[in-house]
């Protein structure tokens, strides 16, 4: 065993940690240098790299570092421990390479401004400005559900396949780069993972891979999710790291499609968070709104509920803490809780758009 590089490998990885803290303390210029700078390069040249491959590269690629970590530690076990040394070396330049490509490729995002400061939009909101915009969003989406759907209690079947919906959420992205250029998509990357099924034991519809930045989505959702984790999934790929930012960018990637099904599924997405956050602050006017949304809009919202239900397991939980965890080791202290931030922005942003008539 060589001990000096053992501990040369540590020491890098304990002064990659302590730089990476240090620079997360000056979000204004990871946004300007790294974010709307470096990033910018890397991302359309990692989409032209891997968008073209019809399945996920980046899954292969964790396939091969899982086969070889279990051949590595059966044969640790074999020579009874006897090459630990050397095991431990190994493991310690490895965790070095991930973490420098991690952060290089796309985790400094994490370390930006917030994206009501990068997007120039207000984070307040009131209890009737919340209220309002519930009303708002169910209007829009009683009247896309009746167009989509004209039994009022069923759901929406969507007509498209997962890679026609692939196909069409550059569109969304298009109408809304005009008002924030930071959202410009192109060219895409994004697949049906061949994790699907780990996924969705795991509760994820979707997940970015940080070293392909390849976007994928978790094919077994119902359709009516499709779109909206497709943008969710386009957001962190042009470097909205924060889960409840990448959302609210969802959102309006979706709502701004021509495509009906895509305005679906992101105004219910929206209608739901909306609706959360006023049972929480009224339950009796949560209950009041929602009486108002057509029924076939609540069976989506079932299909949802029954899907992950489908898929618990002992372990989800421990998943669950364990990404949570993750979050807030990647500033975002509220871990997976997040809903009122994505309101403050969606009430902001809603403001300046049109109603229905």
């Amino acid at each position: 065993m060589n001990v000096k590089k053992l501990l040369l490998y540590a020491a890098v990885l304990l002064l990659q940690f302590f730089g990476i803290k240090w620079i997360a303390t000056y979000p204004e210029a990871v946004e300007r240098y790294y974010s709307t700078g470096l990033f910018e390069y890397i991302s359309v040249l990692f989409r032209y790299l891997f968008g073209w491959i019809p399945f996920s590269f980046g899954d292969v690629m964790y396939t091969a570092i899982i086969i070889y970590a279990i051949i590595a530690l059966v044969k640790l076990i074999k020579n009874r421990f006897k090459t630990l040394g050397i095991f431990c070396t190994k493991a310690l330049l490895f965790a070095n390479l991930i973490y420098f490509a991690f952060h290089f490729l796309w985790g400094f995002n994490y370390y930006r401004l917030p994206l009501h400061k990068a997007l120039n939009i207000e984070n307040e909101y009131t209890t009737e400005e919340l209220i309002s915009l519930t009303q708002r969003l169910i209007k829009e989406a009683n009247a896309l559900h009746e167009t989509l759907q004209p039994t009022d209690s069923l759901p929406v079947e969507f007509q498209q396949n997962l890679e026609e919906i692939f196909d069409k959420t550059p569109d969304g992205y298009a109408i809304v780069e005009d008002n924030f250029p930071e959202l410009e998509y192109h060219p895409k990357s994004i697949k049906n993972s061949l994790y699907r099924y780990p996924l969705s034991y795991m509760g994820f519809g979707g997940y970015l891979n940080p070293i392909t930045l390849e976007s994928q989505v978790n094919g077994l959702l119902p359709a009516h999710r499709w779109p909206l984790v497709s943008c969710h999934e386009e957001a962190h790929q042009l470097g909205f790291a924060k889960e409840n930012e990448a959302n609210f960018i969802a959102v309006m990637a979706t709502t701004n499609n021509p495509d009906p099904y895509f305005k679906y599924s992101g105004y219910i997405f929206a209608l739901r968070y909306c609706l959360n956050d006023v049972y929480a602050r009224n339950p009796a006017a949560g209950e009041l709104l929602t009486n108002k949304i057509r029924p076939g809009i609540l069976a989506n919202y079932r299909q949802s509920r029954d899907f992950w239900i489908a898929y618990q397991n002992p372990l989800e939980p421990l998943l669950a803490k364990f990404y949570g965890g993750f979050l807030k080791a990647n500033n975002q202290p509220a871990g997976m809780q997040s809903y009122s931030y994505v309101v403050a922005l969606l009430v902001n942003y809603f403001k300046s758009r049109p109603q229905l008539p």
